[in-house]
Parts: structure tokens; C-alpha cells; sequence
């Protein structure tokens, strides 16, 4: 058997996993877990970096003083990025995604470069939280100016840990900035943008070796563990994008399917061998980005568990702590479909008082307000449930690719009301798990980078079926769903 460390970043929460993997074993500990979200402080939000890290180290003390652990893989959430000055120093705190500096930004960026044209080269779906519009909305800040290197969080956390740059794949992916037919750095829109392409670090791929852990991390972090502190540990690149860790791991078998990997965002898509860069695609608000050995994601952010999330986060401040299994036992008991929204309106994707914008989108569609916090429960999880519909059906047509069976991944393969809704949302069967998809995934590759594990796809996506829970449902009447859409569209 062969133990290895998966630090498992999302926008909400992250974790430390040990994972054993064997002839048909794989088997996951959890080391750590820690609470993540924005922070904020004159005005904008920041990620608090530092005490991310702190945890992980944390979660590596841990899990090295349980396992003998043979490597370390890191994934995260896509986007958001870190910049070094000449020396390697850190400058500043990281914005958040969901910080509003980028207002306006993309209409500037595409004053000069159209957006039919970035598609064409990119084909990542031109959405405000993009990295290309950050880093333009960036561009006065003494920290811009300064900056050498550019690294995303997981190469972050790796550089941090090694001493080594680089950017995954996955995850450069999502910037905004990688050609996605020749798998490169874009280094002319950058131009275009007003970006220097110097400040990005070489490209590596999931299973390149990216470094052994710095003596003092291994020393005086994982010194006296069960790794012992004279013996190298190194850290692997795994599919650094969580997502694509996550959709390694889907228990598919063959290649009819969709994918969900449903967290705070819902990731929907289906796993295609090139991109789609057509008008009509980029006009769906289609991404391409890249997956585990040479696959490409085709996918549409959906915003997610976050409108749920955030409604229980402010029922709480107003001193109504919320019980989630109770709540979702509730509202199953809703009337469905009486109330929807479009998840994906930009006024959900800032903090807030999201069940206020609810009801004021119910209001401006001429909809019930939902008046108990089952109700507005249900009325989130019916409007994601439509957004997998509109997502998953948009995908095949688009891609020509055909859909037999929906497979959701991540936390929200837990939610057994929001698989049931999806599965009758989109008049397909759906199969949930595994939960902790993204960990699963993280340690797989590391396992096949070790030779202790599946050597592909296939046999990494067998091995889960073989080993871990799964549940699925079978749909129930799409006929209201029809309804409900063409009365959300209306």
C-alpha cells in the first residue's frame, strides 16, 4: 500500500487527506479540515493566504504522523493568483475573485481585442472573475508593477513548499490566458492586454515532478512524523484546477456521460478529446479547459451551492443558526417549482443578503416570494437543479456529444433533494459520488506518477466505482421542468 498527502482547496473549505491506495484500495483519511472565504478589509476581499497555508502545514503534520507518505499533490480552485517580487516575496494579500474591481473591466479589454476573437484562441468563457481581467484591473497597483512572477494558488502553495515555479495546466486553464488548441501561454492577447507575458512561469502537466519539500518545511513541520525527516519528499503536480482532480475521479464508465462537480460552484460539462470554439459556444457561455491526459473539460460555471451557502451564513448573523439536514428535509416538503430564479445573475455573485435577492428577483418575475427559509431553500435548489438542466443539455448539443447518465462529484453529491431534482430536471439518471471527488483524483494521479496506482483514465475511474459509495437516482417527469424553464426564460 502506498499513503500519499491531497491538499484539497475550495472556495469554501479545505482539507488535508491522506490517501491509501493498493490493488483495488483506495481509501481516504482526513487529516484536516479548515474553513476558507473572503476577508474583508478597506473595501476589497482578499484571500487570507497565510492562515490557508498555515493549515496545510498543519494538515501535513498530521497526516505524516499517521502515514508514511510517499508525496504531496495540490489542487484548488481556479483564477485567483499570487505575485512575487525579484526576490520570491509574496506582495500582498491575494483579491478574492468575487471582489468587484473587476466591474467594467472586460468591456475595456475588449474595446481592443473582441471577444469572438479571445474565444477563438482561449476558449474559456469570458466571465468577470477571469484571471486576464483581474490582472488588467490590477494593472496601476504598486504590487503589478513590482511583480516578477505570476503563480496560481496551487503553484503557489508549491513554490512555498519547494521553492519552485511553475503552472499546472488545469489550472492556467482558466485564466483566460492559455491558447487552448496549442496548450501555451496566449502571450498576444496578453500583449493586447497590457499583461507582460514574463511574469508567467513554464507550463507542466498533472504527474510532472515539481519539486522535493524545502528541508525546514520537512524538518521542522514533518520532523519526528512516521515520513521521517532525513527522507525526500516530493510534491507531485496533480490536476492542480479542483475541478479537474474532481472529474478524474467521476466512476463513469465509457464516455455517454455528463459531469457535475457541484461544490459552491457547479462545474457542468462533458469531457471532450478537443475544444469547441465555435460563436454559438461562447455565446452559452461555454469553457474549454484542460483535463487529465489531454481531455478537455467543456463546461458552464454554474453558480451553485454558493446562493444556499450564503443564505444560511446570514440567517446565522441574524442569530437563526440554520441545521442544513433539517432545513433540506423541510423544504423537500416545498411545493416544486413554485418560485425560480436564474442562478446565474450577476447580482448572486458578490456576499450579501442573498435570500433579499431572491426575493427580488421573485418579485421582478412576477413569482411568489418565498416566505419561510424552507421556502427559500427549495427555491434555490429547484433554480441550480434548472441551471444543470439548461448546462447539460446545452453541452451535448453543442459538443454533439452524446449524454446517457449525469454523474455528480463533490460535496453536493451529499444533497440527496438537489441529485433527485436534478435527475427529474433533466429527464436523466443520476449517479452521486463520490463526495470528495477532487481528493480522489488528487491522489490517483499521484498514485500512477508513484507506479502505485491505475496507469489511465479508465482503470483510475474503475477503481472508484470498486471502492467507494455511490447512489443513484432515476428521474421522475421532466414535463414541469419544460415548464418551469420556458416560464424562467419567459
Amino acid at each position: 500500500m502506498t499513503a500519499v498527502a491531497a491538499v484539497d482547496l475550495g472556495a469554501s473549505g479545505g482539507r488535508v487527506m491522506a490517501g491509501v491506495v493498493g490493488p483495488g484500495e483506495l481509501v481516504l483519511h482526513e487529516a484536516h479540515r479548515f474553513g476558507n472565504g473572503p476577508v474583508a478589509a478597506l473595501g476589497t476581499l482578499y484571500w487570507d493566504i497565510l492562515r490557508i497555508y498555515a493549515d496545510i502545514l498543519a494538515g501535513l503534520r498530521a497526516a505524516a504522523g499517521e502515514f508514511e507518505l510517499a508525496s504531496v499533490g495540490i489542487d484548488s480552485w481556479g483564477v485567483d493568483y499570487g505575485l512575487l517580487d525579484s526576490g520570491g516575496a509574496l506582495l500582498g494579500n491575494p483579491v478574492h475573485y468575487r471582489d468587484a474591481r473587476t466591474a467594467g473591466v472586460a468591456d475595456q479589454v475588449h474595446a481592443t481585442l473582441s471577444r469572438p476573437e479571445m474565444y477563438r484562441v482561449t476558449g474559456t468563457a469570458q466571465l468577470p472573475i477571469n484571471t486576464v481581467y483581474q490582472l488588467v484591473a490590477a494593472r496601476e497597483t504598486p504590487q503589478f508593477a513590482a511583480a516578477r512572477t505570476l503563480l496560481l494558488f496551487p503553484d503557489l502553495i508549491g513554490y512555498w513548499l519547494t521553492g519552485e515555479v511553475g503552472a499546472e495546466i488545469t489550472n492556467a486553464s482558466t485564466t483566460g490566458l492559455l491558447d487552448g488548441r496549442a496548450q501555451a501561454w496566449a502571450t498576444a492577447i496578453m500583449k493586447s492586454a497590457g499583461i507582460p507575458p514574463g511574469i508567467f512561469p513554464a507550463l507542466r502537466r498533472p504527474g510532472s515532478m515539481v519539486g522535493e519539500l524545502r528541508g525546514d518545511i520537512r524538518d521542522g513541520v514533518l520532523g519526528g512524523a512516521a515520513a521521517g525527516p532525513a527522507r525526500p519528499l516530493p510534491v507531485i503536480a496533480v490536476g492542480s484546477h479542483d475541478t479537474a482532480s474532481a472529474v478524474a475521479a467521476v466512476p463513469a464508465e465509457g464516455s455517454s456521460f455528463a459531469y457535475i462537480s457541484c461544490g459552491t460552484w457547479s462545474l457542468a460539462g462533458v469531457e471532450l478529446g478537443g475544444p469547441v470554439l465555435t460563436e454559438a459556444s461562447r455565446e452559452a457561455g461555454f469553457t474549454n479547459e484542460a483535463g487529465l491526459d489531454g481531455t478537455i473539460r467543456f463546461l458552464r460555471n454554474v453558480m451553485g451551492l454558493w446562493l444556499l451557502q450564503e443564505s444560511v451564513r446570514v440567517w446565522a448573523a441574524r442569530g437563526q443558526a440554520t441545521d442544513l439536514a433539517a432545513l433540506l428535509a423541510e423544504a423537500a416538503a416545498q411545493p416544486p417549482l413554485r418560485s425560480v430564479v436564474d442562478t446565474d445573475d450577476a447580482a448572486f455573485l458578490p456576499p450579501g443578503d442573498m435570500p433579499a435577492r431572491i426575493a427580488d428577483a421573485c418579485r421582478r418575475t412576477g413569482q411568489p416570494v418565498p416566505d419561510t427559509r424552507a421556502g427559500f431553500a427549495r427555491c434555490i435548489l429547484d433554480s441550480l437543479a434548472l441551471a444543470h438542466r439548461r448546462a447539460i443539455l446545452a453541452a451535448g448539443e453543442l459538443s454533439g456529444h452524446h449524454v446517457d447518465t449525469v454523474h455528480i462529484v463533490g460535496g453536493g453529491a451529499r444533497n440527496a433533494l438537489l441529485c433527485q431534482l436534478t435527475a427529474d430536471a433533466c429527464g436523466l439518471p443520476v449517479v452521486a459520488g463520490p463526495a470528495e471527488g477532487a481528493a480522489l483524483g488528487n491522489v490517483l494521479v499521484q498514485a500512477r506518477t508513484l507506479r502505485r496506482g491505475p496507469d489511465d483514465l479508465p482503470g483510475m475511474r474503475a477503481l472508484i466505482r470498486a471502492t467507494q459509495p455511490l447512489r443513484r437516482y432515476e428521474p421522475g417527469d421532466p414535463g414541469p421542468w419544460r415548464a418551469a424553464a420556458r416560464r424562467l426564460v419567459g
